[in-house]
């Protein structure tokens, strides 16, 4: 029943999110108007916003106009409710997963509007960031965190003055302290390598000129394979020192 709750509490939190990753990049308010269709703007009722339920039940249209509703809603709603419940199976804490799941849940809302929109409203990844401080032991999260964040600072200022443009944006900054809060040292450094490396994939399938690759979904997802399968990439990091 815990597991259940929580995934619920996901599914709202990811109905929320789609409003956010909506409105926030274009500095509109979050909570006026009232949800309503983005293309005859006429109000929804409060049953046209059951998460996923909604969508499901409308066949992907509007009530009203039938103008077709994007698959992000039910997309975001269900991958959200989908960290809630693999954090709860992972910790079987309701507290610390609805903590982790919270930051995991941000870091997908930052992702899709990185990817559409290659900039990251502070009013969604200065919440993660004070939320992975809060994991584990506080102090020492807060200790992480503020050093790779400081890792990350410098390296932007080398790389930026060795090319002589940016390189690096502030809010990829951010996500290096949530890295550096929830995994710690050796972990974390993993984290960055594995999401280098996909990254790296990534770019080479993609090879458009001019197309500036956004990090921050390969940032989220190093850091959630890593936190996933934290002992076997231990494991493997062991045999590979030794």
């Amino acid at each position: 029943m815990e597991g259940v709750l929580v995934i619920i509490f996901g599914l709202c939190i990811g109905s929320f999110l789609n409003v956010a990753i909506l409105r926030l990049p274009k500095n509109e308010s979050i909570t006026l108007p009232a949800s309503h269709c983005p293309t005859c703007l006429h109000p929804l009722k409060w049953y046209h916003n059951i998460p996923l339920f909604s969508w499901l039940f409308l066949r992907g249209k509007c009530a009203f106009c039938k103008s077709a509703i994007s698959r992000q809603y039910p997309f975001v709603e269900l991958g959200t409710a989908m960290l809630y419940g693999l954090s709860y199976i992972r910790l079987e804490s309701v507290t610390q997963a609805l903590l982790i799941g919270s930051v995991f849940a941000l870091l997908l809302a930052l992702s899709i509007i990185d990817l559409r929109y290659k900039a990251v409203p502070d009013t969604l990844s200065m919440p993660g960031l004070l939320l992975a401080f809060c994991v584990g032991n506080p102090l020492v999260s807060f200790q992480n965190g503020l050093l790779f964040m400081g890792a990350f600072t410098l390296l932007r200022f080398l790389l930026s003055a060795l090319l002589k443009k940016e390189v690096m944006g502030e809010a990829d900054i951010i996500i290096a302290g949530i890295i550096g809060a929830i995994l710690g040292i050796k972990l974390g450094f993993a984290a960055i390598y594995i999401a280098a490396v996909i990254a790296l994939i990534a770019f080479v399938i993609v090879r458009k000129r001019g197309y500036e690759l956004a990090f921050i979904p390969f940032l989220a997802l190093g850091l959630l394979f890593t936190w996933l399968f934290n002992t076997p990439i231990l494991h493997v990091m062991e045999f590979i020192y030794e």
